[in-house]
């Protein structure tokens, strides 16, 4: 049996207000520990899931840029 860990990261997440989300990513980034990078897969997989073409393709440039 294994251990869903995208159905327990959105179930710690579910119903969290914008500030409690952003307090979450600049917890994850500030911290650097790698435990927290699923936590951020997620978000970005729900930020997707949730974006217009032209949002997508926003958060791609400025990804891109950022690793440049």
């Amino acid at each position: 049996m294994g251990f869903n860990l995208r159905g327990a990261i959105m179930s710690n997440i579910q119903g969290s207000s914008q500030e409690e989300v952003e307090a979450t990513i600049v917890d994850a980034l500030d911290n650097g520990e790698e435990k927290m990078l699923p936590g951020l897969g997620v978000l970005l997989e729900v930020y997707w899931q949730n974006a217009n073409e032209s949002e997508k393709e926003q958060l791609c440039a400025e990804i891109s840029k950022g690793l440049n």
